[in-house]
């Protein structure tokens, strides 16, 4: 009987007539390493998240993209697409010569149309802060998540001069935050999440964007150092929330609550590791990646992204070095096997993965990958690990929403991450058509509510 009664509900939620309802203006929340848990179990202290919950509508769980890391998932959250149609497929790219420190930064990277066109184009404004991938956007209150290679400890360099327009941060810090240090935009100190909420309350008090986007990245942080369940995990939990308290009050002040949805979500949940695998060991053992004085003279290398790690070659026709790549993995010792499964170019294809590699290695819960060529090929790892295969409930992350337009008291069990593009886009009736996402009817408003 409680099944026909749940199935009868869930019919109702997507069946009932949709409201015209949409909302003025849109606040996305993305709290980096964001797990269901943070919301559905009221022993985290995170009070705004979990009233927002009662408020709005949640899901169980949100699915990622592959992999499951940042870049790749930010850029998602922004067009609706997966990472082999975006472009950002990893947050570093792959350097055959050796890793540079780069990462993917810039949005003219990005291959497909964003929120941020799209809002441009409605005639609309947004503003983003610390949004991964945003240097360079077509956003009217830009500041963007960037740093100096020479100097990666101190953000507020290249942060002046690459947030738009000129001066913004500079106003910022003498409007909201304070004159800010070095440590004050470190994810590894809580303060972060403070002094980007106070950006965002700022923006939104004085210039009310349509779209406001903010990316809180210290509770991923907290998850490397000490896996799910650290004492910091927990305070870095309590910040992000204290953040989107504060974002929240900036939207009672600045008379524009009642006209705007906010979406809480994230990029990947976290996973406990106990041992850190380096397949490149395997392939220099036989000649592939080059010697470390001739990186040039490479065949095939992997590139980690935690808890993936994506083959790429020289040639990627060269079918006799991918044969022989496969034989290496085929001859290790089944203690060895069992750490991972190989997905295949299908695979990759089906999963929207970087269209580039040839084929790709998902570790079990616990083993994460590097991209070292030399020492032991498995190694001790504590702390926590994202970037796997998103099929099971550690690695999905969160979605709360709530305000006009949206849902109250629905739950659904389960959304992809390139549902949430669209579902703004509705809110703020603009378009984005290439959008691969769908938006759930439970997600939204019966008519006349």
């Amino acid at each position: 009987m409680k099944k026909i009664i749940t199935l009868f509900i869930a019919v109702l939620l997507f069946t009932a007539p949709l409201s015209a309802q949409t909302a003025r203006y849109v606040v996305l929340v993305s709290v980096d390493g964001f797990r269901p848990d943070f919301y559905t179990d009221p022993s985290w202290p995170a009070p705004n998240m979990q009233q927002l919950l009662q408020q709005g509508v949640y899901a169980q769980g949100v699915r990622g993209i592959f992999p499951t890391v940042t870049y790749p998932s930010h850029t998602t959250l922004i067009t609706g697409v997966r990472p082999a149609r975006h472009g950002i497929v990893y947050n570093t790219p792959f350097e055959p010569q050796g890793q540079s420190g780069d990462w993917f930064r810039e949005e003219r990277d990005i291959k497909v149309p964003t929120l941020w066109d799209a809002v441009r184009s409605a005639g609309l404004k947004s503003a983003a802060v610390s949004w991964p991938v945003s240097v360079g956007a077509p956003v009217d209150y830009n500041i963007p998540e960037t740093w100096s290679r020479s100097t990666p400890g101190d953000r507020r360099g290249a942060t002046s001069e690459q947030a738009t327009p000129k001066g913004l941060f500079e106003e910022v810090q003498e409007r909201a935050t304070g004159q800010l240090e070095a440590n004050d935009l470190n994810l590894y100190y809580l303060g972060m999440n403070e002094n980007l909420a106070r950006m965002t309350a700022y923006l939104v008090k004085q210039y009310k964007p349509n779209l406001v986007m903010v990316h809180l990245p210290c509770t991923d942080a907290a998850q490397h150092r000490e896996g799910r369940e650290g004492a910091g995990v927990r305070r870095a939990v309590a910040s992000a929330d204290h953040a989107i308290g504060t974002i929240l009050e900036a939207l009672q002040k600045a008379g524009i609550k009642d006209s705007t949805a906010v979406i809480i979500t994230g990029d990947h949940g976290f996973v406990d590791t106990h041992s850190s695998l380096a397949p490149n060991v395997w392939l220099a053992q036989h000649g592939l990646t080059g010697k470390a004085e001739d990186r040039g003279n490479w065949k095939a290398a992997f590139h980690s992204a935690g808890g993936s790690t994506f083959l790429h070659m020289k040639d990627p026709k060269d079918e006799k070095t991918l044969q022989q790549v496969r034989k290496i993995l085929a001859g290790l010792p089944p203690a060895q096997q069992k750490l991972f499964r190989v997905i295949d170019r299908a695979g990759l294809q089906q999963s929207g993965a970087d269209p580039e590699a040839v084929l790709a290695l998902a570790a079990v819960q616990g083993i994460t990958f590097s991209n070292a060529a030399d020492g032991p090929e498995l190694r001790p790892a504590k702390g926590g690990a994202h970037g796997y295969f998103p099929d099971f409930n550690e690695i999905r992350t969160g979605f709360i929403a709530a305000g006009p337009g949206l849902n109250k008291g629905s739950v659904l069990p389960e959304i992809g991450l390139e549902d949430i593009a669209p579902l703004i886009a509705r809110l703020l009736s603009i378009e984005l058509p290439q959008a691969e996402g769908v938006v759930y009817p439970g997600m939204l408003a019966p008519a006349g509510k």
